[in-house]
């Protein structure tokens, strides 16, 4: 299956570059699969789509100020985008320029000095923080939040609080769980009131969530790794769903049907997902689907093309168009529902 076919014409204008003033105010194009039916909502409408025993599945993972400007002992600017923690303090990261590091030297921030361990194959650096440092506390002071490259807003205090969830909870993220935006406070305890069962799972969203698939055909896209963790608790309230389960995101659908793929179950494990999911997959776990509206050519939408067919999929993203839905990250829902 080609690459091309999951391509489609977004005007500029609809890529938004902040959220809605209230998160759970965004608008949500609400499909459902087997009557074939579309509705146009607001997002806090989807407490009329719960019932009591349903269960709501959201992503925790907490977005870390991710990029670093560093400098070179020659005083050559260096800019490392974290991704992945390792052991022992180290790192994969992004650098901007790469091919300017060299192995076992130094690129320092303020008066300390990171080193470049390796350059590895998928394009990424392995660098090692002091090992008495405490990376998190270092990222709070000198790092900033990174966000996707078609939207326009620096604002760092803006970014730090609404590019990021109302229940993130594990660092680890580079970029938000999006879909999980939508969601306040004040409507997740409506949900909660009515008897459904809220529930976490991590996937710390990396280069694998929004590596942009560069091969002509997509079963020659190898996806990047993401680190993983489903717990006991949430594993057995989804085994022992008395009602229907929603998934919030791409993530928790990923990790999800990853699990269950590797054990023919869902049970507690935590690991390295690197499942990509396109059409002709067969769904084990997830048929109700929260998510937002996606880049052309991307994992994301051909992860939802999977769920309700690639015909489909650009129809209702047509539809979305014509009718002036706002894109991307801090852009409006769909919700996906097999009834």
């Amino acid at each position: 299956m080609k690459t091309s076919e999951f391509d489609f014409d977004l005007p500029q204008e609809l890529i938004a570059h902040k959220s809605a003033e209230k998160r759970e105010k965004s608008r949500m194009l609400l499909y459902h699969k087997k009557s074939d039916k579309i509705e146009h909502k607001q997002f806090e409408d989807i407490l009329d789509y719960f019932n009591a025993n349903d269960v709501l599945v959201l992503n925790n993972s907490k977005v870390i100020p991710a990029r670093l400007y560093a400098k070179k002992p020659t005083g050559a600017s260096i800019e490392l985008l974290l991704l992945n923690e390792k052991n022992n303090n180290k790192w994969e990261a992004l650098a901007k320029p790469r091919k300017k590091l060299k192995i076992n030297k130094y690129v320092n921030i303020e008066n300390i000095k990171i080193k470049i361990l390796d350059k590895l194959e998928w394009g990424g650096v392995l660098i090692q923080f002091p090992e008495k440092l405490n990376v998190y506390e270092f990222l709070s002071d000198n790092g900033y939040v990174p966000i996707p490259p078609y939207i326009n807003n620096q604002d760092q205090d803006y970014l730090k609080k609404r590019y990021q969830t109302v229940f993130a909870e594990k660092e680890g993220s580079v970029a938000a769980p999006t879909s999980g935006l939508h969601f306040s406070q004040k409507l997740l305890e409506k949900i909660k009131n009515k008897g459904v069962e809220v529930v976490y799972l991590t996937l710390h969203v990396g280069l694998g969530t929004f590596e942009p698939v560069k091969e002509d055909r997509i079963e020659d896209f190898d996806m990047h790794s993401e680190y993983f963790e489903l717990n006991k608790e949430t594993a057995e309230k989804i085994n022992n769903a008395g009602g229907k389960v929603v998934c919030c995101g791409t993530t928790v659908t990923r990790t999800l049907e990853y699990v269950y793929k590797r054990y023919n179950k869902l049970k507690p494990s935590k690991g390295w997902c690197d499942l990509f999911i396109y059409p002709g997959y067969e769904f084990k776990v997830v048929n109700h689907l929260i998510t937002n509206f996606h880049l052309p050519e991307s994992t994301l939408i051909m992860l939802v093309a999977a769920m309700i067919g690639k015909k489909k999929i650009l129809s209702i993203y047509q539809e979305a168009i014509e009718r002036e839905y706002r894109f991307y990250s801090f852009g409006d829902a769909m919700f996906i529902m097999d009834d």
